[in-house]
């Protein structure tokens, strides 16, 4: 049996979640949906993810810190930045704090997948994105 990778999702905007969840579902990762980052964080203290996915622009607690916390206490967790603000500066502050990559809304599901597929080769696991692509979802 395969290893199916965990991934928490976290964005502020309910829809985003209900897009992405079945979307990275078919390609076999266990998805973990989040709308308030006070609560991803207490289950990014409790349990190791593979990816994170994180919007970067939330009220209270955003993107930066949420990569801060998860890369100080599981370095091997690989973060996801997405953001409706397509701001330069902010995605090479990410980058810089360790974030894996860097995406910005508005994105298709595919557009992700391929992002977590990147991030699945590099933790040295694999994905299978094509039986997504030929399900044409």
């Amino acid at each position: 049996m395969e290893h199916k990778l965990e991934v928490l999702l976290l964005d502020d905007e309910t829809i985003v979640g209900k897009r992405l969840k079945p979307a990275l579902s078919k390609i076999g990762c266990n998805v973990e949906v989040f709308e308030d980052p006070r609560a991803a964080l207490d289950r990014i203290d409790q349990k190791e993810f593979d990816i994170v996915v994180t919007d970067i622009r939330m009220d209270e607690i955003d993107g930066l810190q949420v990569l801060e916390h998860v890369t100080k206490k599981s370095p091997r967790t690989k973060v996801i930045m997405i953001t409706g603000y397509a701001m330069m500066s902010l995605a090479r502050e990410a980058m810089d704090k360790g974030a894996f990559d860097f995406i910005a809304k508005p994105f298709q599901p595919n557009d992700l997948r391929k992002v977590i597929a990147d991030a699945a080769k590099s933790l040295g696991s694999t994905i299978n994105f094509d039986a997504a692509l030929i399900s044409g979802s």
